[in-house]
């Protein structure tokens, strides 16, 4: 967000992941109001191609991660913070190597997503990364991971059934079926 219709900003909360601040803003109309902002750093994610994506049914290695916030596994696509001073394709390839333990010959910039700009800054960088290798993964203590391989006519009817119901992974997944596989 520019600075253009923000008026002032008071932090409120700094934490680990998330600041909080209360920005007192000019809206179109003119009018002053204010909201509540979480404010965050960004990230990335990234579509893990295990075979040529130009393929009848191209494989993808997805995760299914436990998330406090819903209770239960999710099926995710990597992804994770920006670190000070990384670029968004430095952090796809981190939370690749880090989630799955694989490193991209290949990592594409898909499209860049506001979260919920209803109340957050945050943005994702999506990707989708080709020529994988395996090696070893460098989780996270609270990250608990499986990784799942699945054809992409599969995590399509996943999201169609509301299997997979994170928005990064589902957006990310839908743009390269529909913009970058089979071209």
């Amino acid at each position: 967000m520019s600075d253009g219709p923000r008026v002032s900003t008071r932090r409120v909360y700094t934490g680990r992941v998330i600041n909080l601040d209360i920005d007192t803003v000019r809206f179109p109309n003119g009018t002053l109001g204010e909201l509540e902002m979480i404010r965050h750093p960004g990230a990335s994610a990234v579509v893990p191609f295990l075979s040529d994506p130009a393929s009848d049914d191209p494989q993808l290695l997805l995760i299914r991660q436990y998330r406090y916030a819903a209770e239960q596994y999710l099926y995710e696509v990597p992804a994770g913070r920006l670190d000070a001073g990384e670029s968004p394709e430095q952090c796809a390839r981190r939370e690749l190597r880090e989630e799955t333990g694989c490193e991209a010959e290949r990592v594409e910039h898909l499209l860049t997503m506001f979260t919920t700009p209803g109340f957050t800054d945050e943005k994702i960088h999506l990707f989708m990364a080709t020529g994988l290798t395996r090696g070893a993964d460098a989780r996270e203590a609270d990250e608990f991971i499986e990784l799942e391989t699945v054809a992409l006519s599969r995590a399509l009817a996943l999201i169609q059934q509301g299997e997979i119901v994170d928005g990064k992974t589902a957006l990310a997944i839908l743009y390269a079926a529909g913009f970058r596989a089979g071209q």
